[in-house]
């Protein structure tokens, strides 16, 4: 599928999105309702009552989306002016897939401190918090003092909504090939926000032989180049005690999940034990090309609409917090995560197969099933 420039363009000419009301204000009587002197009533209950604020506004309901533009898909650190399409997109995608009315703010720093305290400062403004692509390792200190902060659900998608699609693509590929996903030698090509939480989900769930590479080969608890989340990570992965790069990281390994920008040489997809799977999840270009992989892989999958298994986010951050507000829950758990990818697994049903291991980006089943499953798992 090509698309011209022209086409890309126009359509995000003057923004993606817009506000739009409940009701018109097409009266004298509806505007003295909606704004001043009827507003006045509202707001003095909720000064007396500051819970009422859930009942009476949008904020319970609304989602900040909020980056720093250090990380910004494949582009890097590109500032936070352009990284506002982005997160205009996101809350697109929140509105469409989840039901949920969310906000785009861009903040134009890179400090930890600063970013902890403007969104202390906003909390009256918002329901949940929606982290994205802010850098490594800053990503893991900003996400934890946010969530000690605030009183409301708040997620890293790049750490953890990665983490949950790439947990049910595994969950439909041990499936189809029936393998036994406690059994497998999982490598992970990159040592960020994506890798750790990937790491973290598929160790919880029963995946001990995890072999982790940063761009520097493995990470392993003999290497004194590591600050102290990849040594905190060396302690809880590569169990086989592996040193080297990535030939030695694959050979006889069960799984590839790339979430790097660093490329695979095809050979070494050769070496990697009989019926592999390899998620090169990369964007726009995957760490080896799904073509190459099929020669030696038997489920490949991408971060590409235009390739068939598309691993993409879209399938788990929008249910994951409808399902957190609907329950009213304060934190979104390791539970619900877990929760999240079973559910988007269970949605592929009968038309599993090593083509279609998660559902489409676009299956309009997903967003409900992931938001009762968070919401019951939540045990609000």
């Amino acid at each position: 599928m090509v698309i011209e420039d022209s086409e890309i363009f126009a359509a995000h000419e003057g923004g993606k999105l817009s506000v739009e009301l409940k009701s018109p204000l097409d009266t004298q009587r509806a505007l003295s309702i909606a704004y001043t002197p009827g507003v006045a009533q509202v707001s003095r209950a909720i000064a007396a009552d500051a819970t009422l604020a859930k009942k009476y506004t949008w904020a319970n309901r609304l989602v900040a989306v909020v980056s720093d533009g250090s990380a910004v898909l494949g582009l890097g650190d590109i500032g936070a002016a352009a990284s506002l399409p982005v997160m205009e997109g996101k809350a697109a995608l929140f509105k469409t897939f989840g039901g949920l009315d969310s906000i785009p703010l861009v903040l134009d720093t890179n400090d930890p401190d600063e970013i902890v305290e403007t969104l202390v400062r906003l909390r009256p403004t918002f329901g949940a918090v929606n982290l994205e692509d802010i850098s490594a390792p800053r990503c893991f200190e900003i996400e934890r003092r946010v969530i000690e902060a605030l009183d409301c659900p708040v997620m890293h998608d790049d750490q953890h909504g990665t983490a949950i699609v790439v947990l049910a693509a595994l969950l439909g590929a041990v499936k189809v090939l029936d393998r036994d996903l406690a059994s497998l030698k999982v490598v992970v090509s990159g040592a960020g926000a994506a890798g750790v939480a990937c790491t973290n989900i598929l160790r919880n769930s029963g995946i001990t032989d995890i072999v982790v590479l940063d761009s520097k080969g493995i990470v392993s608890g003999g290497r004194t180049d590591l600050n102290s989340f990849k040594a905190e990570l060396a302690q809880r992965t590569n169990p086989r005690g592996l040193t080297g790069g990535l030939a030695e990281a694959l050979a006889g390994a069960d799984v590839f999940l790339g979430v790097s920008a660093g490329l695979v040489p095809e050979e070494l997809i050769a070496t990697m034990a009989p019926n592999g799977i390899v998620f090169a999840l990369s964007n726009p270009d995957p760490e080896i090309h799904p073509d190459a992989a099929r020669k030696y892989a038997a489920v490949v999958a991408t971060g590409r609409s235009d390739f068939p298994n598309q691993i993409n986010n879209v399938l788990a951050f929008p249910g994951v917090f409808r399902g957190a507000l609907d329950a009213g829950a304060r934190r979104i758990t390791e539970e619900m995560k877990v929760a999240a990818a079973h559910a988007i697994f269970s949605v592929v049903g009968d038309d599993l197969g090593v083509d279609h291991i998660v559902p489409s980006a676009l299956d309009p089943r997903v967003g409900p099933a992931v938001a009762a499953a968070v919401a019951e798992a939540s045990g609000v």
